[in-house]
């Protein structure tokens, strides 16, 4: 039998266990019951004041920000606080991210300055769910922010040399789901960064829909680069891929924390776009076999081995798209078997130094991450400047 009975003090309900007569129980039983009730009411209670604790620094942050904020910045401001509060579990509101992204239909010195602001915040954070809120809002400019605003975030800082994304070290123990969330704001932190590198490798940013010129004529256009241009391209992307299969394992109760699920959407539809971007880069390799150096043929197999790493984690999100995800895989596939036997596999020495100086290269090419002063995101010299940063509407639709 349970009694209750609540202690003023604490505040806290207290539970007393009698035996039942005529039942010969264990003593320890009901100790054990009596921890794990304290326990239970404990941790709710905790997080219970957590999240009291957080609204009051949400509107605390709102109130400094309108007495100390210039009236021109005041609106951007209260949006970008509002859009990374500190609720662990729901994504920052749409109306708060039009506001941010109004920012980049105006001058570059309102963009820069809304750029700025998110990552002074999240720098200046140890709150996981805010962190993770910026790191969301900054992949909101990369796909739907203007050119303005998209060019100011290729640029940050512009005083160069340090990586603002760099969150590695990033630890919030507040509590159980801070500490999950902690491993998010980690991973996805490096894949957003990933996301610049490779968009800027390919001279547009990856799945944005703010312009759309630049896809219309893709495959006339890949017709044309070079092989070396085309294998740093599918090096990059697959770069991306294996940057998702690195993401946590998702929360406990899954699907019911929309901050997880926001994230996992925007990378999804970043994975199709990066899997059209390598098809019509290796369906060009398909039709230059007989002319690919032996050199090109060995990076090649080894992006594509990569790739086919990557296959059973990525088929996770790829879910009601079985005859799409199977052409692709076929795809890849069969490019790199027929490369494979003909022109690798014949000369194993030769292979065995090539990837040697690969591994060694590796850290060099991909060093170029941190984006300084001067590197935008823009198109290398032999394509047009019209239509950059675009993203074909219709090459997205037909893997959605």
């Amino acid at each position: 039998m349970i009694s209750t009975y609540n202690n003023k003090s604490t505040h806290d309900c207290t539970y007393k266990l009698y035996p039942a007569p005529n039942f010969h129980d264990q003593p320890h039983q009901y100790t054990n019951l009596s921890l794990s009730l304290s326990l239970s009411l404990s941790m709710g209670h905790t997080a219970k004041l957590r999240d009291i604790i957080g609204l009051i620094k949400d509107k605390a942050s709102q109130s400094k920000a309108t007495l100390l904020s210039k009236s021109s910045n005041l609106s951007l401001q209260l949006a970008l606080l509002r859009a990374t509060n500190h609720d662990p579990f729901d994504p920052p509101n749409d109306k708060n991210i039009a506001t941010i992204l109004s920012s980049g239909h105006s001058s570059r010195a309102t963009a820069s300055t809304a750029i700025e602001a998110i990552m002074d915040r999240l720098q200046s954070t140890g709150n996981s769910s805010v962190a993770l809120k910026c790191l969301i809002t900054v992949h909101h400019i990369v796909k739907y922010g203007s050119f303005i605003l998209q060019d100011q975030l290729s640029v940050y800082p512009s005083n160069g040399g340090r990586n603002y994304l760099k969150l590695s070290n990033f630890r919030d123990n507040s509590s159980p789901i801070s500490w999950e969330l902690s491993s998010w704001v980690r991973w996805y932190a490096k894949y957003v960064e990933t996301l610049l590198f490779v968009s800027r490798v390919l001279g547009f940013f990856l799945a944005s829909s703010s312009n759309t010129t630049e896809k219309d004529n893709q495959e006339e256009k890949i017709s044309s680069f070079m092989n070396k241009d085309l294998l740093k391209e599918i090096v990059a992307l697959v770069g991306l891929m294996e940057e998702i299969c690195k993401r946590p394992d998702y929360l406990d109760g899954e699907g019911n924390n929309k901050l997880v699920d926001k994230v996992m959407g925007f990378v999804g539809e970043d994975y199709l776009s990066a899997i059209n971007e390598v098809s019509v880069r290796v369906s060009e390799f398909k039709e230059r076999l007989s002319d690919l150096s032996f050199g090109d043929s060995i990076e090649l197999v080894c992006a594509l081995k990569r790739l086919e790493d990557c296959k059973e984690r990525l088929l996770v999100l790829s879910t009601g798209k079985k005859s799409l995800m199977e052409s692709f895989w076929g795809l890849i596939s069969e490019v790199k078997d027929r490369v494979g036997p003909d022109m690798v596999y014949k000369d194993e020495g030769k292979l065995v130094n090539w990837v040697r100086r690969e591994k060694m290269s590796e850290s060099a090419r991909f060093g170029e991450r941190v984006l300084i002063s001067g590197d935008s995101v823009g198109l290398p010299s032999r394509r047009p400047r019209q239509g950059s940063f675009s993203y074909s509407r219709e090459s997205k639709e037909s893997y959605t």
